[in-house]
């Protein structure tokens, strides 16, 4: 099945948007798992079997593990969640961006070993950057376009011919790029403005959404600019509800509330 398939497959089962983001910090890992060889696995399990039901996806950040030398947990966690929550695809937030080789081994990477559903990609050195990605079909690869960060808007704003160029991004992504039907947008939830354009030009594209919660994206706002087909993610706000023996409650509550309130936004723009 492609990803977008098993993405509407998702969509429908959880009645969900949310996307829970996986970014363990050691740091912030509760005492009781801290001194765990497997920390990092734990605490991320934990998060996953209490987030599930209120979940459509996962994302784990690729950063977040390969700095603390837990690839492997990585890998376990992915494997993890593919078979105690089948259906819930993975996206690896890796944000990777070459061209040729290098690009195809950083796909297999993404796809064959840690055995992703999905991946983020830059797409800023062009469609070679994006190609070698392609090659594995039944799998997403969603481009970076309006980022959620200010100094996105340090290039991602520029005129182009008389667009912008994260408008430049969604519509070569909507129509000339996407050869395969697997590719979608990450747009931040804090440029509502841009999320409505990006929607505009990118039609019925996935779109990956990060920054509710931690953030200060608006989630009705979110829900009213992009739509119905998208991964809204939460990390920061579901990881670290609590810091103590109550973490995995904790996460599946905040969980809970925020896949009602996009529920409940969701509603209200019908």
């Amino acid at each position: 099945m492609s990803f977008v398939l098993s993405l509407e497959a998702a969509w429908r089962d959880a009645e969900s948007l949310l996307c829970v983001g996986l970014d363990p910090d050691p740091a912030r890992i509760p005492a009781s798992l801290r001194e765990r060889g497997d920390a990092i696995f734990e605490f991320c399990r934990a998060i996953v079997d209490a987030s599930a039901q209120y979940a459509c996806a996962f994302k784990p950040q690729i950063a977040y593990f390969a700095a603390a030398r837990a690839e492997e947990a990585l890998e376990a966690l992915i494997e993890h969640i593919h078979r105690a929550h089948p259906g819930k695809p993975v996206v690896l937030d890796a944000k990777r961006g070459d061209i040729g080789a290098t690009a195809e081994r950083y796909a297999i990477e993404a796809f064959e070993r840690y055995r992703a559903d999905a991946v983020t990609v830059n797409p800023y050195m062009g469609f070679d950057s994006i190609e070698p990605w392609l090659a594995w079909k039944d799998r997403g690869v969603l481009l970076l376009c309006r980022t959620s960060n200010p100094g996105g808007s340090d290039l991602q704003a520029l005129d182009v011919g008389g667009e912008r160029l994260f408008e430049r991004v969604a519509r070569l992504a909507a129509q000339r790029w996407n050869t395969n039907g697997q590719l979608g947008l990450v747009v931040g939830a804090t440029f509502p403005a841009e999320l409505v354009r990006v929607r505009e030009l990118a039609g019925e594209l996935p779109l990956l959404v990060p920054g509710i919660g931690a953030q200060g994206g608006d989630i009705e706002a979110t829900v009213r600019a992009g739509g119905s087909r998208m991964l809204v993610n939460s990390s920061r706000a579901i990881l670290y509800a609590s810091g103590g023996e109550d973490f995995a409650e904790a996460a599946a509550r905040v969980a809970r509330q925020t896949r009602d309130a996009l529920r409940a936004a969701h509603g209200a723009r019908r």
